[in-house]
């Protein structure tokens, strides 16, 4: 009688990156000090994007791939050849080819046996206008909500071509055919503009075999990789609750790794010679973080993570579970990048008595000087931010010190150096549009075989086998709340005193979620932290062409919200001073607010 297969073992997947940023050590570290089975890399950013075709449009012998990230890999050869790890990144950027070929030279120049691929498919920057401008043209990605308010000029580089010229548009691709290239024999593919969490993804899929309908798992796999996505996010950096522990704690923070099940469950740990830490609080902070609510989508499938759970279950090791999968949508995100002109960003700083007056008499000068030279109309953006409060009765000279940030962009660079003759960039403006999954061309490349070391095996995977169409999102304020004088004598004191919160930019909006500790906190928190309340910690921020979404999650006792146009068009070409939203959670934490007096007695370790 024959024994029934064992399921394989967790997968070990290691990432390295989470912006272009991240050195190149991150990946050698992650292949020294520890077995792994995969090291995956995400080093794009909406605005990588557009840099990255600047560029290439500044030389065509410019890169247009990620240095560090093929830094990072040649820096590992050796150790990814000993011990058998394969890798999948995205640094390939606008070039993934090129970036494959450079690398499949230094794996032949090293001797080693180390097969090469790369993933296309995601350019679809010949065909935008025709998207865009044809008989159905594809909406942008807020269209189905109908309370959404898109930024002025959202839609102007339609008109304009000439002008506005599109420099890049790339589908956000999903895991199939990086899973296609590993089940061909590839050891390190190369991929351009992947979904973040789709390295991760197609890591476990392979591993485990799984088809591309077990969405239960590979919702689960979503969620890994989302969790360990964003560099060292989840070890320790950009953590709400830092506070809490030492500065030395934050010194050499190491990458995560995500152990997942054949069931898609997954731990989030660290390898223990690195420096950092992995707990519930740093999971739940980047699970939080960058979401669209409760259902969580990719090109491969949708994650409802409303009943997720997150459980310690010892030092540098946190249980995840609960996702639930379900076909993915029909569309794809597709971010365009155009050249609407040039910007202009001047910081100037001011101390001592009646700053406020100072910056009056600053913006009147010049704005006066732009419009006697009748230069003021050719601006199409003018801005005098005021940053800071003087402290009252200051004890040195910074501590009455206050920015003023003046910000301008036109069509023309001559146009924002009439604001300043200096200081100006040249920046790319963000357009996110959804796109059938069906008009992509996905393919992996393979480069070379033993038998022919030049040549190329192309293989397609075509749209997903099943699809659902897109809905509108869940949003609603809690179902049974509790009256918040039930509990007791209260303390105006800052939000943060109880609350852990993450917040990122999705496009033209921002997210947050923020989350208690106690099942008692939270009765009152979920009570307590209504859309209406969100609006009014905004404070002057607010803006009634907002619209804000909420949902809950019970089970890891978090409020989860998304702001629609807080971000104007989008990271590149958003106006706030916070671009992409990460610092929106720290300042709604430090607005001051009546909290209970039982929980502010109790020690609960934040």
């Amino acid at each position: 009688m024959m024994a029934s297969q064992q399921p394989r073992r967790p997968v070990r997947v290691a990432n390295c990156s989470g912006a272009l940023t991240d050195p190149a050590e991150h990946m050698y570290n992650q292949a020294r000090y520890g077995h792994v089975d995969f090291i995956t890399g995400d080093y794009l950013a909406e605005a990588n994007m557009a840099d990255s075709a600047a560029a290439a449009a500044a030389g065509p012998d410019r890169p247009k791939w990620i240095k560090s990230a093929f830094d990072g890999i040649v820096m590992s050869l050796g150790l990814i050849n000993d011990k058998k790890i394969k890798v999948v990144v995205n640094g390939g950027c606008l070039d993934p080819k090129g970036m494959a070929e450079a690398v499949h030279q230094e794996v032949q120049d090293k001797g080693l046996k180390l097969r090469v691929a790369y993933v296309e498919g995601d350019d679809l920057k010949d065909q935008a206008h025709q998207l865009l401008r044809g008989e159905h043209p594809i909406p942008h990605l807020d269209h189905a909500n109908r309370s959404v308010q898109l930024a002025e000029n959202t839609r102007s580089f339609l008109q304009d071509p000439e002008g506005m010229p599109i420099v890049a548009a790339n589908a956000y691709l999903g895991y199939r055919a990086i899973k296609r290239g590993l089940d061909r024999g590839a050891d390190i593919i190369i991929c351009g503009r992947v979904a973040d969490a789709s390295p991760v993804i197609a890591a476990a899929a392979w591993w485990h075999k799984w088809r591309t309908t077990d969405y239960d798992q590979l919702a689960g796999a979503l969620i890994a990789g989302h969790l360990i996505e964003c560099s060292t996010y989840v070890t320790g950096a950009n953590f709400a609750g830092a506070h809490n522990y030492p500065a030395r704690d934050f010194v050499n923070i190491g990458c995560p790794i995500a152990e997942i099940s054949v069931s898609g469950e997954c731990v989030i740990t660290k390898h223990k010679e690195l420096g950092g830490f992995v707990t519930a609080d740093t999971v739940k902070c980047q699970l939080l973080y960058e979401l669209q609510g409760d259902i969580y989508l990719n090109s491969d499938v949708k994650a409802d993570i409303s009943d997720i759970c997150v459980t310690q279950c010892r030092d540098d090791r946190v249980r995840v579970s609960g996702a639930r999968g379900a076909p993915p949508p029909s569309t794809t995100k597709l971010a365009i990048f155009y050249q609407a002109g040039f910007q202009s960003e001047i910081l100037l700083n001011a101390s001592g008595y009646a700053t406020g007056h100072k910056w009056d008499i600053q913006e009147e000068q010049v704005r006066e000087r732009l419009r006697k030279q009748n230069q003021l109309d050719q601006l199409d953006v003018l801005e005098f931010q005021r940053v800071g409060v003087p402290m009252e009765n200051p004890d040195c000279q910074l501590a009455s010190t206050t920015y003023m940030r003046i910000f301008a962009q036109a069509k023309k660079a001559e146009w924002v150096m009439n604001v300043a003759a200096a200081w100006n960039y040249m920046f790319m403006a963000h357009f996110p549009a959804l796109v059938p999954q069906s008009l992509i061309d996905e393919s992996v490349t393979l480069i070379g075989t033993e038998s022919d070391p030049a040549g190329r095996d192309k293989s397609r995977v075509g749209p997903p086998q099943e699809t659902q169409p897109l809905e509108k999102r869940r949003s609603y304020e809690t179902r049974d709340p509790v009256s918040l004088s039930s509990f007791g004598p209260c303390a105006r004191r800052p939000l943060g005193d109880i609350v852990l919160a993450r917040s990122g930019d999705k496009g033209a909006n921002v997210n947050i979620g923020l989350f208690v500790q106690t099942a008692q906190q939270w009765g009152w928190f979920r009570s307590f932290m209504t859309c209406d309340r969100l609006r009014e910690l905004m404070g002057k921020d607010w803006d009634d062409s907002f619209f804000i979404e909420r949902v809950e999650f019970p089970k890891i006792y978090a409020v989860h919200f998304v702001v629609y146009g807080l971000l104007g068009r989008g990271v590149s070409s958003s106006t706030r001073l916070d671009c992409l939203g990460k610092g929106f959670a720290e300042f709604i934490r430090a607005v001051h607010v009546p909290i209970p007096t039982r929980f502010l007695q109790q020690d609960s370790r934040l």
